[in-house]
């Protein structure tokens, strides 16, 4: 029994995703089980994904090295340079995350609504992205629907960063979460992708209050 139970466990070969994979029961979530991309490619791919879980939030994801790093952002990102969001760093989170939208079963972790807010392109600003992220200093730029030009994650003390938005043409003091607040695959608010994906109706009702907080019609 303790041997099948270590063998259960042990996630090791999953390497940089173990977490990923220990945190999640793929029996149950329709989240993709974590499986290492081709490290290195030459076009390199970032998603936002806004996040009902115990509370909204934003998931920032870059990827590098064959996975997605991954920040949880409260407040969301800010195209204004003055606006410096704070950014918690998690997991790292498989490639074949960034094309997941639907909803988390409640008692998983994470269980909530998860919508695609932004995606498309990142290219570091820097010559070692290892290096800079040991620094705490990724300068960046994106190439979203929504977010573009040049960011950076700058580290305060472990696993806490701030992302800041730097100014450029990009930059704007408009509160991009609020005028852009739909999913940037779908068109869907937070509540209608809870109810196509089948949420219950404590989570359908918790997307429907992040859906008025920032002012969408209901559907």
């Amino acid at each position: 029994m303790k041997k099948d139970r270590a063998q259960r466990d042990d996630l090791s070969h999953f390497g940089r995703l173990a977490e990923y994979n220990r945190k999640r029961h793929f029996g149950v979530t329709p989240e993709p089980q974590g499986k290492l991309g081709r490290p290195n490619r030459k076009t390199l791919e970032f998603v936002v994904q806004k996040h009902r879980a115990s509370r909204l939030h934003y998931d920032f994801r870059l990827e590098h090295d064959g996975v997605m790093l991954s920040w949880a952002v409260p407040k969301g990102p800010s195209t204004d340079p003055a606006n410096k969001r704070f950014a918690m760093q998690t997991e790292d989170h498989p490639i074949e995350y960034n094309q997941f939208e639907g909803v988390i079963p409640e008692g998983e972790y994470g269980g909530g609504t998860v919508m695609i807010w932004d995606r498309g392109t990142w290219e570091p600003e820097v010559d070692d992205v290892e290096k800079a992220l040991a620094k705490g200093d990724l300068k960046f730029k994106l190439n979203g629907k929504k977010l573009c030009g040049s960011w950076v994650l700058v580290r305060m003390r472990p696993r806490q960063w701030l992302l800041i938005k730097h100014r450029d043409t990009a930059a704007s003091e408009e509160d991009i979460t609020a005028a852009k607040p739909r999913s940037a695959v779908s068109r869907r608010s937070l509540a209608g992708i809870a109810r196509k994906a089948g949420a219950t109706p404590r989570q359908l009702a918790q997307a429907q209050e992040a859906d008025r907080s920032a002012a969408i019609p209901a559907e």
